[in-house]
C-alpha cells in the first residue's frame, strides 16, 4: 500500500469527520421531543410554572396536581447545614445535608494526573469552575410534607468509612414532617462499584394519606468540550430510552426544552471525556425526563416519577441507581441497558465495538496497553496481508516503469495531456492499473477512525505506561520522539514508491512527512505508536515484494 496516500486519504476522511460532527452539533436536526398523541392530552392541561432548579410539574387528570415550587418550604439557612464524608473502596463522597446533596466526589483509583498520584480525580465539584452536584428529593401536593433538595437532613455521623471487610456501606439521611411523616434518603455503596443504590424511604406517621413523586437530578455548570485541534470529545448530557435509543442533548437545547418526554427503562447522564455521572431510575417504572437551563447559566436533567399515595401508618420506597465514575463497559453494561454507549465511538461503533473486546483481550494476557496496541497492529497487519501485497506489487510495478515515464516527459514536455494519453496506453500495454492501490487504502480508512475512537474514548489507556518515557498512552509523547519516528517511516516509504511524474506533487509529497510529524506530534502516544508499528511493517513487506518485482525485471 501507499502509504502517503494512505495517509493523505485518512486525513481527508479524519478532518471530514470533525467538520460533519461539528456541524451537526450546531445545526443537526431537532430531536422529536414527545408524540402526537402525548401533546394533544396535554393540550387541555394547566400550566404550572417550575421554578429555578425545580422539575416541570406533571399534569394528569388521574392523579392530584403536585406543585413543585418550594419556594415557601420552612428550609433551615444554608450556613446551618453539614457535610457528611464517605469513604469507600471507589468513591470519596461529600453529602450536603441541605437536601442530602452529593456536592463533591473523588475517584479513588483515578489520579488527576501520572505525577500526582495522591490527587484524586474529582468529578462533582461545587466549585464555580467545574460546578456539578446530583439533587434528589420528592414532590407533592403538601409542600411541608415532601421534601426536595431545599429541605435539610440529618444523619448519625459527619463521616462514613467502608470496613476493610465488608461488602457494603449504608448512610441514612432523616426528615420529618411536623405531623408525623419521616423520609429517609438511604446511600448504598458496593465494593469495587461506582454504583451507589438511593432509596427515598416514606413513612407516613401522620393522620392524612400523602401523595408523592420522586425526582433525581444532575445540575452541571456549563463547560468547554475536550476539543483541540485534532481531538474532539463530548461534553453534555445524555438519555436513553427504549423508543429513541441513545440520544445527546447539549446545554443549549436543555436551554431550548428538547428534553421532555416520557419513558421507562431509560437513564440520564452528563458524560466528559472518560468519565460521567448517571441517574438510573428502576426498570419498569414510568418516568418523565426534562431538561432546563438555570438562570445562572447551569444546566439540568432529571427524570421524575408516578405518584404514588402512601395511606397513614404504611410505608413506600422510592428506588433506583446512580453512576458516578469512570467509563467502564462492563460495570456500565451490567448497570443499564445502554450506558456502555456512552463511550461515545461515533457512527463506527460496529467496527469500533469489536476492536475494543479484541484489544481487552490481548491486554488480559500482555497486562501492558502498549505491548497490546502493537500486538494488535500486527493483528490488523496480517488481517489486512493480501490486500497490501495487491497494492504494493501495483506500487512496485509502477516503480518499474519510472524510467519510461521520465522518457515520455522528456518527450512531450509541457504537453500534459499527449503524456497523459501515452502513459495511459503503457499502462494498458503493461497490464498495469494505476488505481490497483487505491482499493486497500479506502478499506483500511475505516479502521483507523474507529481505533482513533477506540483509544481517544478508552478510560483504561488513560494513564497507562508503555516503557520509558511512555508514561500515559493517552496523551501526546511529550519528548515527540513517537511522532518523529513515525515521519522517519513515511520519507522511507516514499523512496519505495514510484516517484509522481509531476515536479510540483513531487515537492508536495516530500514535504508530507514533516507536515504529518507536526500533525501527530498532538495525537494521542497510543495511535501514534499504532502507525509507527503500522509502518514498519509496512515498509518491510513492500520492500520485500519491490525487490522479488526488481529481481524478476532484471531476470
Amino acid at each position: 500500500m501507499d502509504n502517503v496516500r494512505l495517509f493523505l486519504l485518512m486525513a481527508l476522511a479524519f478532518l471530514g469527520m470533525l467538520i460533519y460532527q461539528a456541524w451537526q452539533q450546531d445545526y443537526g436536526p431537532h430531536r422529536q421531543e414527545q408524540s402526537a398523541e402525548a401533546l394533544a392530552q396535554r393540550a387541555d392541561a394547566p400550566a404550572v410554572q417550575a421554578p429555578e432548579g425545580q422539575p416541570p410539574s406533571p399534569v394528569d387528570d388521574a392523579t392530584p396536581v403536585l406543585p413543585t415550587d418550594v419556594s415557601s418550604l420552612p428550609t433551615t439557612a444554608a450556613n446551618t447545614a453539614t457535610l457528611t464524608k464517605i469513604h469507600t473502596d471507589t468513591l470519596d463522597l461529600v453529602i450536603d445535608s441541605h437536601g442530602a446533596t452529593i456536592v463533591d466526589a473523588r475517584l479513588v483509583e483515578y489520579p488527576v494526573a501520572v505525577d500526582q498520584q495522591d490527587v484524586k480525580y474529582r468529578l462533582l465539584s461545587q466549585r464555580p469552575d467545574d460546578y456539578f452536584i446530583i439533587q434528589s428529593g420528592l414532590l407533592g401536593a403538601d409542600k411541608d410534607r415532601t421534601p426536595t433538595h431545599e429541605a435539610v437532613f440529618s444523619t448519625a455521623a459527619a463521616e462514613y468509612t467502608m470496613a476493610s471487610d465488608a461488602d457494603t456501606l449504608s448512610v441514612d439521611f432523616t426528615w420529618r414532617s411536623a405531623d408525623g411523616v419521616q423520609v429517609i434518603k438511604r446511600y448504598t455503596f458496593t465494593r469495587g462499584l461506582h454504583s451507589v443504590q438511593l432509596q427515598q424511604l416514606i413513612v407516613n406517621g401522620s393522620n392524612a394519606p400523602l401523595t408523592a413523586r420522586d425526582y433525581r437530578q444532575l445540575q452541571r455548570g456549563e463547560v468547554k468540550s475536550g476539543r483541540t485541534m485534532f481531538m474532539n470529545t463530548y461534553t453534555g448530557s445524555a438519555i436513553y430510552t427504549l423508543e429513541d435509543k441513545y440520544q445527546k442533548y447539549s446545554f443549549s437545547e436543555l436551554a431550548e426544552g428538547k428534553l421532555n418526554r416520557d419513558a421507562a427503562d431509560g437513564w440520564i447522564a452528563m458524560i466528559q471525556h472518560y468519565f460521567l455521572a448517571a441517574s438510573v431510575p428502576p426498570r419498569g417504572e414510568a418516568q418523565h425526563f426534562y431538561g432546563k437551563r438555570l438562570d445562572n447559566g447551569r444546566a439540568v436533567i432529571g427524570t421524575y416519577s408516578e405518584p404514588r399515595t402512601i395511606e397513614p401508618g404504611a410505608n413506600a420506597d422510592f428506588g433506583g441507581e446512580l453512576f458516578i465514575g469512570p467509563k467502564l463497559q462492563a460495570e456500565l453494561g451490567q448497570l443499564a441497558q445502554g450506558l456502555d454507549l456512552t463511550v461515545d465511538y461515533g457512527w463506527l461503533v460496529f467496527i469500533a465495538k469489536p476492536m475494543y473486546w479484541v484489544l481487552e483481550q490481548i491486554y488480559g494476557f500482555v497486562g501492558n496497553w502498549g505491548w497490546t496496541i502493537i500486538i494488535f497492529t500486527i493483528l490488523i497487519k496480517l488481517a489486512f496481508f493480501k490486500l497490501s501485497e495487491t497494492s504494493y506489487r501495483s506500487m512496485a510495478n509502477m516503480r518499474k516503469l519510472t524510467p519510461r515515464i521520465q522518457a515520455l516527459k522528456d518527450r512531450y514536455g509541457d504537453d500534459k495531456q499527449r503524456m497523459q494519453q501515452a502513459m495511459m496506453e503503457m499502462y494498458k500495454t503493461e497490464k498495469i492499473n494505476p488505481l490497483g492501490g487505491c482499493l486497500p487504502m479506502l478499506v483500511q480508512i475505516p479502521f483507523f477512525i474507529a481505533l482513533y475512537w477506540v483509544l481517544l474514548e478508552s478510560v483504561e489507556l488513560r494513564q497507562a505506561p508503555w516503557i520509558l518515557w511512555i508514561r500515559d498512552l493517552s496523551i501526546k509523547d511529550p519528548h515527540f520522539v513517537l511522532p518523529l519516528i513515525m515521519g522517519v517511516s513515511m520519507f522511507v516509504q516514499q523512496k519505495l514508491n514510484p516517484p509522481p511524474p509531476d515536479p510540483m506533487q513531487a515537492k508536495i509529497m516530500l514535504a508530507l512527512p514533516l507536515v504529518f510529524t507536526v500533525m501527530f506530534a498532538f495525537f494521542p502516544a497510543g495511535l501514534v505508536l499504532y502507525w509507527v508499528v503500522n509502518n514498519l511493517l509496512s515498509i518491510a513487506q513492500q520492500w520485500v515484494i519491490t525487490k522479488r518485482i526488481e529481481e524478476g525485471a532484471k531476470a
